[in-house]
């Protein structure tokens, strides 16, 4: 099954695996996204009508918006860019403009499209990249040449040109290539094949990587121009020398070859079709732009960003190194934990653009025990395999992670709600002398009991003065 045919039902079972609770925001985001699939099923005139439904995610921190959010991408392969809306300000100021969330969308969508060509033409791109490792391995007799007799290679110069790449001015040096060396290069061949040098080292020319400019960059990436790369079409690539394995190597030399086999301005045509189509936009700390949320009149205008939001939620082209992509396709996901304003505050534009509000529920102590014990990626099975590799098993009984989660709900409570965040500072403090004295001691077994967790942690947790500076 296509990632993005799958059904409201089948999402949220697969988002289950990872986010405990908070099943209306799971609904609600499942059928916003399949309701894009149901619109690419419908007319070309039909599919520009219907636009996302964006969804506001409402609740304290640490209840799982953003892992909602992240795991619907990766669920449904989709590119997917989380950005805080603090990070960005309103034109005229200096920093990022909101024009870059949409730019760095399609870096990613970029990405996974150019992986999914490459994997087309791997096996075709592995056995050129193992021609030159054997060539690297059994290398030819360069031919002296006299003064002035240097050769360039117009021929490869045309193919680099046409590949967009800058081209190489090396003069190409006359190899001879003896019966010895190609009886040596039969040899490593068979040896290449069985997988017998995987780990022999070589030394290998690889791009110098890039360095780009950052703040020049960014202030020209808001007209759609890369820097980075308008400087190294200028200047030709200089060239490292690297010394790796054959392994390394061969990933390496695989990529560079696929990068020939491919044509970019198809990927780059299929990465925006992508970012329009199935793009997912996450903006957290929306409720951090609100008026409400602005201390005093020194600082830029938060009503300014809110405003410069609103034309790429509302649908908008912006100009990319890849082409220009029309935002109104691309499903927004805004979420805020609202303390000090409402979303109504939000001017009424930007408010009208979220039509799907959903207020998450605050994690109960019972919350805690799932969140410890059932998630694929629990945090319980972390800490285990991470102590397992020290040759420790570790148990914890059920009593403990009882006990666990309500001294995490507690200080909770009795502080600053971090959600489930609390969970991680609480398990480090207790086992804070395990994985530190575990490299060192010569023990199989160990439990955590109840005990053990109110002997560690449960006194700090009591002392308010205590737990608010440790927990």
């Amino acid at each position: 099954m296509n990632p993005i045919d799958k059904t409201p039902k089948q999402i949220v079972k697969e988002l289950n695996a990872y986010v405990i609770g908070q099943n209306k925001a799971k609904k609600a985001i499942a059928i916003a996204l399949r309701n894009r699939y149901r619109r690419m099923q419908l007319s070309g005139e039909m599919q520009e009508e219907i636009t996302p439904k964006n969804v506001l995610m409402i609740g304290p921190t640490g209840v799982g918006k953003t892992e909602i959010a992240r795991r619907l991408a990766k669920i449904v392969q989709a590119p997917f860019m989380k950005v805080e809306a603090t990070k960005f300000t309103e034109v005229g100021y200096v920093g990022r403009d909101v024009e870059a969330i949409v730019r760095d969308l399609v870096e990613v969508s970029y990405k996974m499209e150019a992986d999914l060509q490459f994997d087309q033409v791997r096996a075709e791109a592995r056995g050129n990249a193992n021609k030159r490792l054997i060539k690297l391995l059994v290398p030819a007799i360069k031919k002296n040449k006299k003064e002035g007799e240097e050769e360039i290679s117009f021929g490869q110069m045309f193919e680099e040109i046409k590949r967009g790449e800058t081209p190489s001015l090396t003069p190409v040096q006359k190899e001879v290539v003896t019966e010895e060396i190609k009886k040596k290069r039969l040899s490593v061949r068979e040896k290449l094949n069985k997988g017998m040098l995987e780990k022999q080292e070589l030394t290998l020319e690889v791009d110098e990587p890039s360095r780009k400019a950052k703040e020049a960059s960014e202030m020209l990436g808001q007209i759609g121009i890369d820097l980075g790369n308008t400087l190294n079409s200028l200047a030709p690539t200089k060239k490292v020398k690297r010394t790796m394995t054959v392994a390394q190597a061969r990933t390496y030399l695989t990529r560079e070859e696929a990068r020939k086999l491919v044509n970019t301005a198809d990927i780059a045509a299929l990465a925006i079709k992508r970012a329009e189509n199935t793009g997912i936009i996450f903006i957290d700390e929306i409720d951090k732009i609100t008026s409400k949320a602005q201390k005093n009149s020194g600082e830029v205008s938060r009503e300014g960003v809110q405003r410069d939001i609103l034309p790429i939620v509302e649908g908008s082209q912006v100009q990319t190194k890849y082409g220009l992509i029309n935002t109104d396709h691309i499903l927004f996901i805004a979420s805020g934990a609202f303390h000090e304003s409402k979303p109504s505050d939000l001017i009424a534009e930007l408010q009208g653009r979220f039509p799907i509000r959903v207020e998450l529920d605050e994690l109960k102590a019972e919350d805690f025990v799932k969140i410890l014990t059932e998630p694929n990626n629990a945090l319980i099975k972390q800490y285990i395999a991470l102590i397992g590799t020290d040759n420790i098993k570790v148990t914890f009984t059920i009593e403990a992670i009882q006990k666990i989660s309500e001294i995490a709900y507690h200080v909770n409570h009795e502080n600053e709600n971090i959600g489930a965040r609390r969970l991680h500072t609480v398990l480090e403090k207790l086992l804070e002398d395990l994985l530190f004295e575990g490299p060192d001691m010569q023990m199989g077994d160990i439990t955590i009991t109840e005990a053990y967790v109110q002997n560690k942690i449960g006194n700090i947790a009591a002392n308010k003065d205590l737990s608010q500076y440790i927990l």
